[in-house]
């Protein structure tokens, strides 16, 4: 035979070999590959045929679709747990602040009442020592000038606590009128005098008269100011309503 003729015979046949070979080995990894991605269960199944790969593949994708869907469950569940403890925690940590803030308003609460208390004991017992001391401490008698102002004023007084109706003026007037303030004045000669009991004092006051309407409190001298002033105006006071309404000897 020619030698070109031979050449591409065996060009032909080795052509024909080498596709045959490539098919081969690419139905042999297309094999393999289904048998690395099958489950184990499955790898008694597996054939190297291409029908065989391509059902193997198929169930791979659906296994691995399942996985997928368990692990987003998986971190979704996750995820509510966490949010779960977190709002668990928010609300602990919120009745924590409660409580706390409850406690701050008692222990304040007690102690304003404490202070209230304690400056109303520091009150009470002021007030306590004030009326101790008032009861303690005698009140100063008033005191008068020892004068006709003086003794008219001092009788008023009594006057006022025996209710003997009378006014300042009106004293003054009848002292001037009988005595011209003298206390030891004495008339020696009307019919008082003629019959023994002449009048004396500033308001001119017989002994009998003084001695009937002396005021107690008083001294029993007739020529003691306040006592013949006081006397006089208790007489004037029963006879004519008061020393305010004698205008002359009386």
């Amino acid at each position: 035979m020619p030698k070109n003729i031979l050449n591409r015979a065996y060009s032909r046949q080795l052509t024909k070999h080498h596709k045959i070979a490539v098919a081969g080995v690419a139905a042999l990894g297309t094999a393999a590959l289904a048998l690395s991605a099958a489950p184990g269960n499955a790898a008694g199944t597996v054939t190297t045929g291409a029908p065989a790969a391509t059902a193997q593949v198929a169930a791979t994708g659906t296994v691995l679709q399942n996985v997928k869907g368990t692990v987003t469950d998986q971190l979704a569940a996750k995820n509510i747990k966490l949010d779960t403890l977190a709002a668990q925690k928010k609300a602990a940590d919120a009745a924590t602040a409660k409580q706390a803030a409850e406690a701050a308003a008692k222990k304040a609460a007690v102690a304003a009442a404490v202070t209230k208390a304690a400056q109303q004991h520091v009150v009470t017992a002021a007030a306590g020592r004030s009326t101790q001391r008032l009861q303690m401490e005698p009140v100063a008698a008033k005191t008068y000038t020892n004068n006709l102002d003086g003794w008219i004023r001092k009788s008023l007084d009594i006057m006022k606590a025996k209710r003997i109706p009378g006014s300042y003026n009106g004293l003054h007037r009848n002292i001037m009128r009988e005595s011209s303030g003298n206390p030891y004045a004495i008339n020696n000669w009307d019919i008082n005098a003629v019959n023994g009991i002449p009048s004396k004092g500033l308001l001119q006051v017989i002994p009998p008269t003084f001695q009937a309407y002396h005021v107690p409190g008083t001294s029993w001298n007739i020529y003691d100011p306040v006592a013949n002033i006081t006397a006089a105006a208790n007489y004037a006071a029963h006879r004519y309503g008061s020393i305010d309404n004698v205008n002359s000897a009386y």
